[in-house]
C-alpha cells in the first residue's frame, strides 16, 4: 500500500536521483528501436514466468444509482484497499474504488445530472478527476483540492458533453502515480441519440477493457518506483495478467483504454485481421476506420468493433502488443486471449457515417507549449512546460470564454517520449509535423502522443465553465515530476 514514505520516496526520486529519467523513461521508442539490455531488462527476463491464458478477464460491474430522483442520477463509491487475483492463484493487495480491480463502470447519459459521494478510506489524499470531461473547476479534481483520509465529498457532473467512453483516476499532486499503478481508475460512460441510433453492438457485446503493465514481487505484489517503466513487463487486460475472455461467433464494441503509467501499447490480433476504429478519446469517429493495429498513449483510448464471426467456434486469437521497447516480447507481446466458444444471432452493423463533427471556428488565437525533462538525471530531475515545473499558484495561460484557440504542442526532448491531456476541452487535431492527421485522430480528442522532436497542432473552443484547468503530459510519472501547467478561463 502506498504510505507519506513511500510517496516521499517516489517524488525524491523522480526530482532528485535520475532514476525516473533517460532511458527508465523511454516507453514509446519506434518499433524495432530497441536499446542495449539494461540491468534492469535483464532482471525483468528473469523473473518467474506468469502462466498465460489461464484466467478469465473479468467484465467491470456497471454500478447502479442508489437514486434517480429529480432528475439526478446519484452514486456512491469507496475507496479502499483490497485484495484481486491478478496472478494466477495468488491474492494482490491493490485500491480500489468499490473493492473493484479496475473500477467499476458509471453509465451516464447527456445532458442528465449524475453525483457521486466519493468517500476515501485510505491513509492518503485523493483527488477524483474525471478525464475527457467538461466540468466545472470544483468538481475537476484538481491536484491541490483532495480528499483527506476518512473525509467525503460529492462529485457533481452535469454532462454537457456528446457521447464518449471516459475514464476517471486520482489527481492528487505526487501521489497520483502510485495510485493510478495501484488500482484508482475506472471506467465512465456518456451515450447520447446520436449514438443510440446507430446499430452498433450493445450490451453484453459492448466491453471496456482497460490495459496498463506492471511489477510484481516474488510473492505477486504490485511493486512500485517512480520511473520505472523497464521493470514493469507484466501486462494486465481489466486486472489480469494475461486473461483469456470468452466470446461469441459475431460482432464486440470494445473500449480501449491505456492505463499504464508510461507504457504506450500497439494493439493487434495475431493472425492480422482487421478491426474496425470507430471512436476515439471523445466518442465516435466522423466514419469508421479499417485498421490491422491501434496505437495508445497513456490515458488515450480507441472504440473498436472486432467481428469474431470469421472464426470457427473453438478458435482462439490473441491481442498482440508491438510495442516491445523496455522488455522482452514473451512477456510485452502479448495481452489476451479471445476465445470463440458459441455461436449467437448478430443484427449489429457500423454504418458509413457515424456522427457529424461540427466545422471547426475561426481561431481567435495561438499558443505554443514545448514539453521537455531533465534527460541526463543528476540530482535536481524535473519535468518542464515552457522552461517551467508546476506551480499550483501560477497561471500560465489565461483564455477568454468562448475563444477558439490553436495550440501548437511540442516535444523539445530528443529520445524522451510525451503526451498532451488538457482538462476541460475536447480538442480537435490539425497537423501532426506539418502534416493532417490520420484517420484515426479525426475526432475529438483530450490526449495525444508527441513522440520525441514531434509537433501536433491542435484547436480547442473554450465555450462550457470557467475557472482554472491542468494541462500535462499524461504520462503520469513526467507530471508528478512537474510536466504540468494551468489556465484560466474568464
Amino acid at each position: 500500500m502506498p504510505t507519506r514514505r513511500t510517496v516521499l520516496t517516489a517524488t525524491m526520486a523522480a526530482l532528485g536521483s535520475g532514476v525516473a529519467t533517460g532511458a527508465a523513461l523511454t516507453p514509446l521508442l519506434k518499433s524495432g528501436d530497441h536499446p542495449q539490455a539494461s540491468p534492469a531488462t535483464q532482471l525483468a527476463a528473469a523473473a518467474p514466468p506468469i502462466e498465460k491464458f489461464r484466467l478469465p478477464m473479468p467484465v467491470p460491474p456497471v454500478l447502479t444509482p442508489y437514486s434517480r430522483a429529480g432528475g439526478t442520477d446519484r452514486y456512491r463509491m469507496t475507496m479502499r484497499p483490497a485484495r484481486a487475483e491478478i496472478l494466477p492463484g495468488i491474492g494482490t493487495d491493490v485500491l480500489t474504488y468499490d473493492g473493484h480491480f479496475p473500477g467499476p463502470v458509471v453509465r451516464a447519459r447527456s445532458g442528465r445530472r449524475l453525483t457521486v459521494v466519493q468517500h476515501n478510506r485510505l491513509d492518503m489524499p485523493t483527488s477524483v478527476h474525471l478525464h475527457g470531461a467538461a466540468v466545472p473547476p470544483e468538481e475537476d479534481g484538481s491536484p491541490m483540492d483532495t480528499i483527506a483520509p476518512g473525509r467525503r465529498r460529492r462529485y457533481t457532473y452535469q454532462n454537457r458533453q456528446s457521447h464518449a467512453s471516459l475514464w476517471f483516476h486520482d489527481h492528487a499532486h505526487h501521489m497520483e502515480s502510485e495510485h493510478v499503478y495501484r488500482g484508482l481508475a475506472g471506467t465512465y460512460l456518456i451515450t447520447d441519440a446520436v449514438e443510440e441510433a446507430l446499430p452498433l453492438p450493445t450490451g453484453r457485446y459492448d466491453v471496456p477493457i482497460a490495459i496498463r503493465d506492471a511489477r510484481f514481487d516474488d510473492n505477486g505484489q504490485l511493486l512500485y518506483e517512480m520511473g520505472d517503466f523497464l521493470h514493469r513487463t507484466t501486462l494486465l487486460a481489466n486486472g489480469r495478467a494475461y486473461p483469456y475472455f470468452q466470446v461469441a461467433a459475431r460482432t464486440y464494441r470494445l473500449r480501449l483504454v491505456n492505463t499504464s503509467n508510461l507504457r504506450a501499447l500497439r494493439l493487434r490480433l495475431a493472425d492480422g485481421s482487421e478491426m474496425v476504429q470507430i471512436g476515439s478519446d471523445g466518442g465516435l469517429l466522423p466514419a469508421p476506420h479499417s485498421t490491422d493495429a491501434v496505437t495508445l498513449s497513456p490515458g488515450e483510448r480507441a472504440d473498436v468493433v472486432i467481428d469474431f464471426a470469421r472464426y470457427p467456434v473453438g478458435t482462439g486469437v490473441v491481442l498482440e502488443n508491438t510495442l516491445l521497447t523496455g522488455g522482452p516480447a514473451d512477456l510485452l507481446g502479448q495481452v489476451l486471449r479471445f476465445d470463440v466458444v458459441r455461436t449467437a444471432p448478430d443484427d449489429s452493423l457500423i454504418p458509413p457515417v457515424l456522427r457529424t463533427l461540427p466545422p471547426l471556428p475561426t481561431p481567435t488565437a495561438e499558443r505554443s507549449v514545448v514539453m521537455t525533462m531533465d534527460t541526463s538525471g543528476g540530482p535536481h530531475a524535473k519535468g518542464y512546460i515552457n522552461g517551467k515545473v508546476y506551480d499550483p499558484d501560477r497561471i500560465d495561460d489565461r483564455v477568454r470564454h468562448g475563444a477558439s484557440e490553436v495550440w501548437t504542442v511540442t516535444n523539445g526532448d530528443k529520445t524522451v517520449p510525451h503526451n498532451f491531456h488538457m482538462h476541460l476541452v475536447q480538442f480537435r487535431i490539425l497537423e501532426r509535423n506539418g502534416r493532417s492527421p490520420g484517420p484515426a485522430e479525426s475526432g475529438l480528442k483530450d490526449t495525444v502522443l508527441v513522440m520525441p522532436g514531434e509537433t501536433v497542432k491542435l484547436q480547442a473552443t473554450f465555450d462550457t465553465y470557467r475557472g482554472v484547468y491542468l494541462y500535462h503530459c499524461h504520462l503520469i510519472d513526467h507530471s508528478a515530476m512537474g510536466m504540468m501547467a494551468q489556465f484560466r478561463v474568464s
